[in-house]
Formats: structure tokens, C-alpha cells, sequence
């Protein structure tokens, strides 16, 4: 992908499909461009909640957030209207493939694009890329999953 199309895409908004070679350089013509870059862990995120947590870590959401798809995109949008040129998103090892999060995924990544849609309409743009994940890993027998914060409970 050349540069030039690359800058289009960004300019255009909506989803941008790369691979995780292709961030550095993404993210470089996004800020050459004045468009603020987020990266948004996905791999522990087993739930809505869970992705949505990872959203608002990455992009700094304010404390009021309502934790729900009405919530993410209002706050997304007020992002996009808080920067000077707009927002890129890259969603890192984001579950889609994951039974349990599958459906929850298709919605965040349609608030998305309604927020696309949104900046476009406010002269801003809002581009983002999905690296999709399968299946999370079954958990080992007797050991449970490493929660989403991280912290393992002794």
C-alpha cells in the first residue's frame, strides 16, 4: 500500500484493513497528518465490558463513561471533536472469532463506523484497524484465566 493511498484512507475514514507490520508506518502518516493514534489491547478481553474497558484505557475516555455502545460512541465522537485533525484506532488482537465475543465485536466496530460517519459529517476523520484474533485459548484445567486488569488473585 503506497503512501498516497494510505493517506487517503486515513482521510476518508472508516475501517482501514492493515497488518501488524503496517502500524508503525500507519501511525506515522496519521500523526504527519495532525490525526491523534490510539492502540487498543484486545487479547485478554473476553467480554463487551472488557473490550470497552480497553477502549476507554486507550483513548482516555473521562471517568463518566457509560460502559455501553450509546456511551462508546458519544465519547468517541467527542474525541474526534476534541482533536485537532481527528483519531485513528488500532484494535490489537481483537477476538472476533471468539463464540463469546463475536456478536459483541460486529457492534463495536459498528459504532465505528457510525463515528466515521459522524467526523466525516464535522470535516474531522476517524479511521481505525481491526487485527482480528480467533478463538481465546481454553483456559488450563484448575487454573482460571488471567483477568482482564492483569492481576492475578493469590
Amino acid at each position: 500500500m503506497s503512501q498516497a493511498m494510505l493517506q487517503a484512507l486515513l482521510q476518508n475514514g472508516g475501517l482501514i484493513e492493515a497488518t501488524e507490520s503496517q502500524q508503525e508506518g500507519i501511525f506515522a502518516l496519521a500523526q504527519a497528518a495532525d490525526i491523534t493514534t490510539a492502540t487498543v489491547e484486545c487479547d485478554r478481553a473476553r467480554s463487551r465490558s472488557a473490550v470497552l474497558r480497553a477502549i476507554v484505557k486507550a483513548v482516555d475516555f473521562p471517568e463518566f463513561f457509560g460502559n455501553d455502545l450509546d456511551a462508546l460512541y458519544d465519547c468517541l465522537c467527542d474525541t474526534v471533536s476534541d482533536q485537532k485533525t481527528g483519531l485513528y484506532v488500532w484494535f490489537n488482537k481483537l477476538h472476533t472469532g471468539d463464540p463469546a465475543l463475536a456478536d459483541d465485536a460486529q457492534a463495536i466496530l459498528s459504532v465505528c463506523n457510525d463515528v466515521a460517519d459522524f467526523a466525516s459529517n464535522k470535516g474531522r476523520y476517524f479511521a481505525y484497524t481491526v487485527i482480528h484474533a480467533g478463538k481465546h485459548p481454553d483456559p488450563d484445567p484448575g487454573i482460571a484465566p488471567t483477568p482482564y486488569s492483569g492481576s492475578s488473585e493469590d
